[in-house]
């Protein structure tokens, strides 16, 4: 029997396309989906934040106790492999252009330590997404921005982007495989075709092209990726009715000690702009940044009760050794950085409640899953959750749903 190999993914849905990469790689194992029963755990770890850090090492403890065989890739293979490695809580480490080569590396029997390059433009193609209703395609790696408190550059490298031809052949074959809906992903998505004759908008438009390509997802824009061309394409039928535009902050002080592109007075009229169109609108924000005064939250606060937000990844700064941000003074309480987040997270859902009161009708919704409780899960074109009531066997269809209720945790409806 072959030895069984189970993948942990944390983070981001580029690191979900790159374990999908790693199982469609393997020869002599068997990929299980059962963590209990796995004899190795192949770790693709995170290191946006420290919590994410402690997450992965509190995972790695964890599988240690229970004996299992374990090895860790990832961003965090980068900032935390080698004390990892060092203090023998892996048998070994490998960076993210060394994924092609899971199977040799699985077979070892000596321990290793290859973090490979941050050059590699990954050209692999993925055909089935193991326990995924949707597909995610990686078009883009690295990222040339400089913000003050991000690592992500030291550990994915400077942008690039995948051939256009190998996209779309990707595409192709996860469509032919029964995949409608598709979500693309990478570092920073919308320097896709930087610098070259292609963008972000002209590849959805040949992805739609693809038969049964039904309804295409983005991860997160930055504001100024948001062009012209990408305007033009707002009213397609193919086009999800949700952006994730990263904002980052709302005080102008703010984003220039942050080193960010945007400044809140554009972003304001885009947002506005974009919600006359009908859509939901999400960003990232991070509270307690080093210098982030009680004039400067005040000011941030009273703009972002302005925005027509949906949607909001929003977390404490986590200090990350080798970016600027590490240095700056002054530092933030993390007990009144907390009390901010609270009042932010309550704010959006305040929005999004409100959004979802005047969008509950005709929801075209992927059903994902079925809960222990009997009901069916999946996302509507505003990518808000619906749970869905049915004698049917719904799991995996697209559904049509002329109304729902609206409830403080989801959209909910019986069909």
């Amino acid at each position: 029997m072959k030895p069984k190999v189970y993948f942990k993914t944390f983070g981001c849905r580029t690191n979900v396309f790159d374990s999908q990469v790693m199982m469609s790689r393997l020869e002599d194992f068997e990929v299980t989906e059962n963590e209990k029963e796995a004899d190795i755990v192949v770790v693709n770890s995170c290191t946006v934040t420290n919590g994410a850090d402690q997450g992965v090492r509190g995972y790695i403890n964890a599988q240690e106790r229970q004996g299992k065989t374990i090895l860790l890739t990832g961003c965090g293979a980068h900032t935390k492999g080698e004390s990892l490695f060092e203090a023998g809580k892996v048998r070994g480490v490998f960076g993210q252009s060394e994924k092609e080569k899971i199977n040799e590396l699985l077979r070892r029997e000596e321990r290793f330590y290859e973090l490979g390059d941050l050059e590699f433009i990954d050209d692999n193609i993925v055909e089935e997404f193991v326990g995924k209703s949707r597909a995610f395609v990686k078009i883009q790696e690295g990222c040339s921005f400089r913000c003050s408190y991000c690592i992500i550059p030291h550990v994915r490298g400077d942008a690039r982007s995948v051939d256009e031809e190998v996209i779309l052949e990707q595409v192709r074959r996860l469509a032919a495989n029964g995949f409608g809906e598709f979500i693309l992903t990478g570092t920073n998505i919308g320097s896709y075709g930087q610098g070259e004759k292609r963008s972000i908008a002209s590849l959805m438009k040949r992805m739609s092209r693809v038969r049964g390509v039904r309804r295409i997802r983005l991860g997160s824009l930055e504001p100024v990726q948001i062009t012209g061309e990408f305007m033009e394409i707002l009213d397609e039928p193919w086009l999800e009715r949700h952006l994730h535009i990263a904002l980052q902050h709302t005080s102008r002080e703010m984003l220039k000690i942050m080193n960010r592109r945007n400044r809140f007075e554009e972003d304001l009229k885009l947002f506005h702009s974009l919600a006359e169109k009908g859509f939901a609108l999400g960003t990232d924000f991070i509270v307690g940044h080093p210098g982030e005064t009680q004039a400067r939250w005040d000011e941030a606060w009273e703009n972002l009760r302005k925005l027509p937000l949906t949607h909001i990844h929003a977390f404490t700064y986590s200090r990350r050794d080798g970016t600027p941000s590490a240095t700056m003074k002054p530092e933030i309480n993390g007990a009144l950085a907390k009390a901010r987040l609270r009042e932010l997270t309550a704010l959006v859902a305040e929005k999004n409640l409100a959004f979802r009161r005047t969008h509950c009708t005709d929801l075209d919704v992927l059903v994902e899953s079925r809960g222990d409780d009997g009901l069916y899960q999946g996302y509507d074109q505003y990518f808000n959750r619906v749970v869905i009531d049915s004698d049917a066997d719904l799991e995996g269809n697209w559904i049509r749903i002329e109304r729902a209720e609206a409830l403080e945790e989801a959209n909910r409806a019986v069909v």
